[in-house]
């Protein structure tokens, strides 16, 4: 008779525990509600909710018990890492205009700086150089010495997406022999090295070259295995535009293995690419080779932007040897008819010792994209042919004569790879992608000439396009390319993946609406599709419009003085 007492009261306890239970128990800033979660590993989505208290991820799962500050809705819609820009030219762009527009709109959230030159450490010669440099037709001055300088001046400044560079080949090269053609003394080397070692200690991710460029043109292997092995001390990596990417293509791969190997670091290639048709062949054995190299335990990876074009100068139409000394050496032998002659013929005659891209493309697939001359602007949009055409001039003359109207080495976009080739490498596990580009707003860039297209759409590309349209791969795997893989590779600590404890750079997107909308003939379009975009857990992008914070933050390398020794780090890519 007292069993009905007893389980009454039990049934009021138990029904009072649900009571309770369902009050809010857990109080964060954000909560990302019902969003079809990519954590960045690679494995298979799943609906969640996502936590975000100050710059952290605090929590992913059923949240619907607790309350939030901000709650954002996104049924329907993918929840992914930040998007990790593996070859980001926002050096200048950021220090003008630090909302990085065209990349924050894809989603990415941290950008990587350092193909070849880096913004510090300076010498009064490469201080001079920056000093030069235009953006919007403004220049900025350096308030800075080191390269960890530069990335806080950007932070202290105030950016959106968070930053990161590489130290510079060619930027400690120039700080001890300028752009002289030859080999540093020993001497000179040490201080190079020594240049790298207080980068690395000041969070650099490792050592960058561009090596079909002057002066990086000048440098040896050796020189690059010494300056490799710094870096290897530092547990960073080597990351160069190859030698050639051409007709030496697969010789200048080697090196590169030969440099991780001897250098004792992890490499990735640049902007993985076989340029000119007569070398598209040589993808399917560059392939073959870098994955021997990883099955005998070498780290080599490779980045690549999306699209059949790439993007440099007139320099890379011209020989190395006359652009010794800098633009002004340069633009002076170019006046000299006996030297021009020279420079027109060796433009126009077939060879393995440097890099031609104007026989590599054709004067038809040379598309003029920039310019620092007013005057000259009304001819971007051009192709060279077209213009060889109007002047009555043959191209190299006419390339010849750009570079010395305009003062510099003129914006030019060569169409140089197969799409076959760029589906296959997308496809690749180890492949990361990078938009070789600056970060632009299409109403303020428009008027100082046409950038390429990546710089609106390379990564929009990727997850639109490639995933949704060609099925080139899962929306997991890309997501993985474009977040997990390369923070793995660049060894960096809490980022890259969406976990607790990470830091809370989250992206919202609609897999079906995502798209790119930048063209070679109109390239200053936004891309479309990325609702919102958190850095460091401050939300930079909301129902697709830019909310002018800007939280970005320096990301340091692995050998980076500041970090606590049993600080975790992230271990390397698969």
């Amino acid at each position: 008779m007292r069993i009905l007492p007893i389980l009454a009261t039990a049934t009021a306890l138990f029904l009072g525990g649900c009571a309770e239970d369902k009050k809010p128990t857990d109080h964060y800033d954000t909560i990302i509600r019902g969003g079809t979660v990519y954590d960045g590993l690679g494995g298979a989505p799943y609906v969640a909710d996502v936590a975000i208290d100050g710059d952290r991820i605090a929590k992913i799962g059923d949240l619907s018990l607790a309350a939030a500050d901000t709650v954002v809705d996104a049924t329907g819609k993918a929840v992914s890492p930040g998007f990790i820009n593996m070859l980001s030219w926002a050096v200048s762009s950021l220090l003008h205009d630090g909302r990085g527009l065209s990349d924050v709109k894809q989603g990415v959230t941290l950008e990587v700086f350092g193909e070849g030159d880096s913004w510090g450490p300076l010498s009064d010669y490469t201080r001079s150089v920056i000093a030069e440099i235009t953006y919007r037709d403004k220049t900025y001055e350096p308030q800075w010495q080191t390269l960890g300088q530069y990335l806080e001046h950007l932070e202290s400044n105030g950016i959106s997406p968070n930053v990161a560079s590489f130290i510079g080949a060619s930027t400690v090269r120039k700080n001890q022999i300028g752009s002289a053609n030859r080999a540093p003394t020993a001497t000179e080397l040490e201080a190079m090295k020594a240049e790298v070692r207080v980068a690395m200690e000041e969070g650099a991710l490792g050592l960058g070259s561009s090596l079909i460029y002057a002066p990086a043109f000048y440098s040896k292997t050796d020189e690059l295995v010494s300056l490799a092995q710094v870096v290897g001390e530092y547990n960073g990596m080597y990351i160069s535009h190859l030698r050639s990417e051409g007709n030496t293509f697969l010789e200048a791969l080697e090196e590169l293995i030969t440099i991780a190997r001897e250098g004792g670091v992890a490499a990735e290639v640049y902007h993985l690419k076989a340029s000119g048709k007569k070398n598209w062949h040589k993808m399917d054995l560059a392939i073959e080779r870098i994955e021997k190299a990883r099955a005998e335990g070498l780290a080599i990876t490779a980045d690549m932007y999306s699209y059949q074009a790439g993007s440099t100068g007139l320099d890379a139409a011209m020989p190395p040897w006359v652009q010794e000394g800098g633009y002004d050496a340069w633009a002076e032998r170019l006046k000299d008819p006996v030297i021009r002659a020279k420079v027109k013929k060796e433009m126009q005659t077939a060879t393995n010792e440097w890099e031609n891209l104007l026989l590599a493309a054709g004067p038809e697939g040379m598309l003029l994209s920039g310019f620092k001359n007013p005057d000259l602007r009304h001819l971007v949009g051009k192709r060279l042919s077209d213009i060889a055409t109007e002047r009555g001039q043959d191209p190299e003359d006419v390339a010849i004569d750009l570079v010395i109207e305009d003062g510099s080495r003129v914006g030019t976009i060569y169409f140089l790879m197969s799409e076959e080739n760029i589906h296959k490498k997308a496809k690749l596990p180890w492949v990361s992608f990078g938009s070789d580009s600056k970060a632009l707003d299409p109403a303020l860039d428009r008027p100082f000439g046409n950038p390429h297209p990546r710089a609106y759409g390379n990564f929009s590309r990727v997850i639109g396009p490639f995933v949704r349209d060609e099925k080139l791969m899962p929306m997991q795997e890309a997501i993985r390319k474009l977040s997990h893989l390369p923070a793995t590779n660049l060894k960096l600590r809490e980022r890259g993946s969406l976990q607790t404890g990470y830091y809370a750079d989250v992206v919202v997107f609609d897999p079906a609406t995502v798209q790119d909308h930048a063209t070679f003939a109109e390239p200053h379009a936004l891309a479309s599709g990325v609702n919102h975009v958190w850095v460091n857990g401050r939300q930079v992008l909301k129902d697709g419009e830019h909310t002018g914070a800007t939280p970005g933050r320096v990301v340091r390398g692995p050998g980076w003085v500041g970090w606590a020794k049993d600080a975790p780090v992230l271990a390397a890519a698969e």
